[in-house]
């Protein structure tokens, strides 16, 4: 096949701009707002070799392979989901490892500005492997694991009981040796009315130096929440499904459901450093235990999903309308998106995450700010008003540009 001249010299110039150029993106007069950095005005920010190079009032557009107008949106680093399920498979009645139930995580994360989520629990050490060779390897996201303490992980309640398969030493051996895939340990879904998961996940959290996070209670009468906090659990272990009431008492609540006072026990959890996660999920959030915690200060740590295909198609949806929930319940948006970032970050002791710093990686999420009138409702149907909903523009992954959805950037496809 022949090509024409001018085309070949177009080519040419292009490729050679391309080469040339100081900044491979620039993004033009959004609002940054990166809590990290204490971060929250007007700014552009330069990206180049997948890094963040720099962040001034005005930076020149024609050095720039890739320039965006970003003026009217909110850039944030990438969002950071802790709590997703996507050990994605075909394996029937797996429930949540490598399942038909889980998710692949590309085609659910970068249309909402998420740049790294967190398997939560779905693998164990003896499934591990097939979720690292099936999802780790072959997703944009960056996708990270909290271990199950079970070794099949997430298969199933028959499998979620069986204390033999809680082995500490192995999950820690797995965990040390692939420490760059593992950030920690996951309890779930434990019926027995005993701490053995809890105490053989931090045990394994110990060995390991990382935190666990625990989906608690499914026995009646339940266990004490004030106990799981103040004796079993360590400074930095993170609590998720803060905020749901689950059907016939089998977990205490962090509200008394009857006065609408947080428990004192949270306050001392709190102080002692315990991380309050949201965990939304399909059924696991209640705005009875939200809005009055919230309305006395207590805030969630973390902000995340529990994507699965139940949750997402349920009164969850996805991080951002999560986060416009949060907003229509008062938490401002430097606090949402600081609950979706850095404090996340931190939890799973990924400090190079989540923040817009000179030489961090360059995952960066822009969003629009949508008016209009729009509901927000819980799984019995509690609904709340908002005339807000954050809507992702742009996510851009280790400086290349993975979701645009209205054709941004220009020129669209870099050169």
């Amino acid at each position: 096949m022949k090509i024409k001249l001018p085309i070949l010299v177009l080519f040419v110039f292009l490729v050679g701009s391309a080469f040339g150029q100081e900044y491979s993106i620039l993004i033009k007069g959004g609002h940054v707002i990166d809590p990290k950095n204490n971060i929250d005005e007007v700014l552009d920010v330069a990206v180049k070799d997948g890094k963040i190079v720099a962040l001034s009032k005005n930076i020149d557009g024609s050095k720039a392979t890739q320039v965006v107008d970003a003026k009217g949106m909110i850039v944030s680093p990438g969002l950071i989901d802790i709590h997703g399920h996507v050990f994605a498979g075909t394996k029937a009645n797996h429930y949540l490892a490598n399942s038909f139930t889980a998710l692949p995580p590309d085609g659910f994360t970068f249309r909402v500005g998420v740049t790294t989520i967190v398997d939560c629990g779905g693998a164990g050490w003896a499934n591990f492997k097939t979720f690292k060779e099936n999802i780790i390897s072959h997703s944009r996201t960056r996708v990270l694991s909290f271990l199950n303490i079970v070794g099949s992980g997430m298969r199933g309640d028959e499998y979620e009981q069986d204390t033999t398969d809680m082995d500490p030493h192995l999950a820690a051996d797995l965990a040390i040796k692939y420490r760059n895939d593992v950030v920690g340990f996951k309890v779930a879904h434990y019926l027995g009315n005993d701490w053995t998961p809890v105490d053989h996940a931090v045990a394994a959290g110990k060995m390991a130096q990382m935190p666990v996070i625990i989906d608690f209670g499914r026995t009646k009468p339940a266990l004490s929440l004030e106990e799981l906090f103040i004796d079993h659990l360590r400074p930095g272990d993170i609590f998720t499904h803060t905020y749901t009431v689950l059907p016939d008492e089998v977990r205490e609540t962090v509200v008394d459901e009857k006065s609408d006072n947080v428990k004192p026990f949270v306050w001392k959890a709190i102080k002692k450093g315990i991380v309050f996660d949201v965990g939304y999920g399909g059924a696991s959030f209640n705005y009875s235990q939200a809005i009055p915690a919230l309305k006395q200060g207590f805030f969630p740590t973390t902000i995340s999903t529990d994507l699965h295909t139940g949750s997402m198609n349920g009164s969850m949806k996805d991080m951002l309308s999560i986060m416009s929930k949060f907003m229509v319940m008062g938490m401002d948006l430097p606090a949402v998106i600081a609950a979706s970032t850095w404090e996340p970050a931190k939890a799973i002791n990924r400090p190079e995450l989540g923040h817009l710093s000179p030489e961090a990686v360059a995952d960066i999420a822009l969003f629009s700010m949508r008016e209009g009138n729009f509901g927000f409702y819980d799984k019995t149907g509690f609904k709340m008003e908002g005339k807000q909903k954050l809507e992702c523009e742009m996510t851009i992954r280790a400086g290349k540009i993975v979701y645009d959805l209205n054709g941004i950037a220009q020129p669209i496809y870099a050169p």
